[in-house]
């Protein structure tokens, strides 16, 4: 056995023996196997290029089909065995270290434009011999029509030898003369061939104009014409075929004989055919591909006044799951079975199947009443699912969620369509998933809204979009600012100012969130630097900032925190971190440790709205916080008098709670002076609220220091 071949020019010299080889006993060229071994080296070598290169060049694969026509393989087996060659061998030589599975995407495009190259090269050498025999046809046309006397030699050479099919036969069509390629395309005797008459071949698959160009030629009307055409073997076998007729005049000029010249294209057809399949079929489940669905879709929505279509977007649930625990081949096992029962609920005329890629398929329906017809679709792929699916011995329930887009057509793009389509499935989906939702045009907003939101972010944070605005915490006893809680704001180019509530939950989902709230934190221990250096108050104005779930788990969090207050020669004292209850509701000790950590530095930790989440007041005891903050939901009651008394009640019983575990309390929303008396009279330490000031930028806050916040 040879040994493996080492570096790219010994396996690219490799694959050239391999397909010298298979080529050469099917070629006409005078040299030898090793001679047009070298031939095909830079052919090789330029595919192996076209496999690799950044830019997929059609027109580079096409010059080595055309190639290989020079090169005297012009017998069909010589392409169908190249083709195999490539497919087979190509990446396993000339793709080391590249993706296999697209540079196998990659050798199929070269194999489809080779095939391409290949073919119009033929065409052109054919339509050379054509215009070479019809040129003895027409010098001998005189002699034809008696007997053929000093040059039928000459033409009979010609005649005979050429590899395309020749037939004449008079203006009535009867057969009188073929050749020996012409009696071979059709397999059938030169004496049955003589019998038959041109009007006998006629075709389903024939081109509407092929018969008028046919009467028009033997009136004399034109001197010639060409047309793709079809013709049935005696076994049963189409023959397709390049077909030109040319019109034969005597020496007076009048018509007198039909000639026809045939190129057999009949493998090159079942090639393109099966290219075409490929090209638009998915290789592992048969159904079209995302190519296909969108030549479809595109028909769908290109369709006349009163037409409508439906589309069923399905995503399995739990499909990673099973592909993951069970391994990748039961996971494609699975899908062809999913794609079968599929295909089994779009058998009603204008109704389609396609898989897009992974777990995701696609229905579609087309006609005038598809708003019934969807619904009932979308019904069937349901109830086609509820039967467990057989793999490797075990019984896999398999679920789906589906999008649904229904409308007129005319009116979207099917990127459109398809986009609204995949954001519906993903609502199913969330929903808990094994249902079907119908798309909504303010839902769809909404989530490209949120998508665009989602993309601009990581940008949005480098081009300094993001600003802080500041509002008042007020002592509740003298009406003097203690300090703010920051709030940061969105200035988008597009959306104007967005509130945290829009971005913050993206900003988290994505992992974001960590280095915006560094910048937050840093940002607002500075501007507490600066509140510092200029208030002259009873003691230093307080910053309260935001903790997200996301930023207690990093691990960076508290050296961030005193690397930013050691560099803005902040006190600990002076920030108070604020983080929600739902965040710390049954925390364990290793989530609760950095923020132990921060409280014992000095810095305050706040429990933000409290009394939403399922507020363990046992709980209060282990965890490291100062300050409680109520949420706005309990001083609503009061901006009416008198104030519900059970809510009084509940507010009182926190705040003795609060104090006597040495809790200060801060209370939210307050927008009325009676609001404002009452929590006073209640105990509560401090607030914040419309009444004294809404977020605002820092100077604000200032001027607000330097006088009666109550006045």
């Amino acid at each position: 056995m040879s040994a493996e071949p080492d570096g790219p020019e010994d396996r690219l010299r490799r694959f050239a023996t391999i397909w010298s080889r298979a080529v050469f006993p099917v070629t006409s060229t005078s040299a030898t196997r090793p001679e047009f071994e070298e031939q095909l080296l830079p052919l090789a070598r330029r595919l192996s290029n076209g496999l690799r290169a950044r830019v997929f060049d059609a027109d580079e694969a096409k010059a080595v089909g055309a190639a290989l026509v020079g090169a005297h393989c012009t017998d069909p087996d010589a392409l169908s065995r190249t083709l195999d060659c490539v497919d087979a061998y190509l990446v396993l030589y000339c793709g080391e270290g590249g993706d296999q599975e697209d540079l196998r995407a990659r050798a199929a495009r070269l194999q489809h434009a080779m095939a391409a190259g290949f073919a119009q090269a033929l065409r052109e050498r054919t339509l050379a011999e054509q215009e070479a025999i019809a040129q003895a046809a027409l010098q001998a046309q005189g002699v034809v029509a008696q007997a053929l006397h000093a040059t039928e030699a000459r033409f009979r050479a010609v005649f005979e030898g050429a590899a395309i099919g020749i037939g004449m036969a008079d203006l009535e069509g009867n057969i009188l003369q073929v050749n020996g390629a012409l009696l071979r395309m059709f397999g059938i005797s030169e004496q049955t061939m003589r019998g038959r008459n041109v009007m006998d071949w006629t075709h389903a698959e024939d081109a509407p104009q092929t018969w008028k160009l046919y009467d028009e030629l033997v009136r004399g009307e034109r001197e010639h014409y060409h047309t793709e055409k079809a013709f049935h073997r005696p076994d049963g076998t189409v023959l397709w075929t390049n077909l030109t007729v040319s019109l034969l005049r005597d020496a007076d000029g009048n018509p007198q004989y039909q000639l026809a010249l045939m190129e057999d294209t009949t493998e090159r057809r079942l090639l393109n055919l099966r290219l075409r399949y490929e090209a638009t079929h998915d290789a592992l489940t048969g159904l079209p591909n995302r190519t296909f669905f969108f030549e479809r879709l595109e028909k769908a929505l290109g369709a006349g006044k009163g037409q409508r279509f439906g589309l069923c977007y399905l995503d399995l649930d739990g499909f990673k799951t099973i592909n993951d625990s069970l391994g990748h081949a039961a996971g494609d096992r699975l899908l062809v079975e999913v794609a079968d029962r599929l295909q089994s609920c779009t058998t009603a005329p204008g109704e389609m199947v396609a898989r897009l890629g992974g777990d995701e398929f696609v229905a579609l329906t087309t006609g005038p009443d598809t708003e019934r017809e969807v619904d009932e679709l979308a019904a069937r792929i349901m109830n086609a699912m509820i039967a467990p699916i057989s793999v490797d011995g075990r019984e896999l329930t398999v679920r789906g969620s589906i999008g649904i887009v229904e409308g007129p057509a005319g009116e979207r793009s099917p990127a459109e369509v398809l986009r609204s389509a995949d954001i519906t499935m993903y609502r199913a989906k969330s929903a808990g998933g094994n249902r079907f939702e119908l798309a909504d045009a303010e839902a769809d907003a909404r989530a490209i809204t949120r998508h665009g939101l989602t993309t601009a972010l990581p940008t949005a944070l480098e081009r300094g979009e993001f600003f802080i605005e500041y509002q008042p915490l007020v002592h509740l006893g003298d009406g003097s600012v203690r300090g703010a809680e920051a709030l940061v704001r969105w200035l988008h180019p597009q959306h104007g100012v967005l509130g945290p509530d829009q971005f913050i939950p993206l900003a988290e989902h994505t992992g974001l969130i960590v280095p915006l709230g560094r910048w937050v934190l840093e940002q607002s221990v500075r501007q507490a630097h600066e509140w510092a250096e200029r208030h002259t108050g009873a003691g230093p104005l307080r910053i309260n900032v935001n903790l997200s779930p996301c930023q207690l788990t990093h691990p960076g969090l508290v050296q961030d925190t005193v690397d930013i207050l050691d560099r803005m020669g902040v006190a600990p004292e002076a920030l108070c971190l604020e983080v929600t209850e739902s965040a710390l509701i049954g925390a364990d000790d290793d989530l609760l440790k950095p923020l132990r950590r921060l409280a014992e530095m000095g810095v305050d930790i706040a429990l933000d709205d409290f009394g939403t989440g399922y507020s363990n007041l046992a709980n209060l005891r282990r965890l490291p916080v100062s300050i409680l903050k109520l949420d706005r939901s309990f001083t609503q009651s009061m901006q009416q008098f008198p104030a519900d008394p059970v809510d009084l009640k509940i507010v009182e019983g926190i705040v003795s709670l609060a104090h006597s575990l040495n809790l200060t309390v801060t209370v939210e929303g307050v927008e009325t002076g009676a609001q404002a008396e009452q929590l006073r009279i209640l105990g509560c330490d401090t607030a914040q609220g419309w009444y004294y000031a809404r977020p605002g930028p820092p100077e604000r806050l200032h001027e607000l220091a330097l006088v009666d916040a109550t006045g």
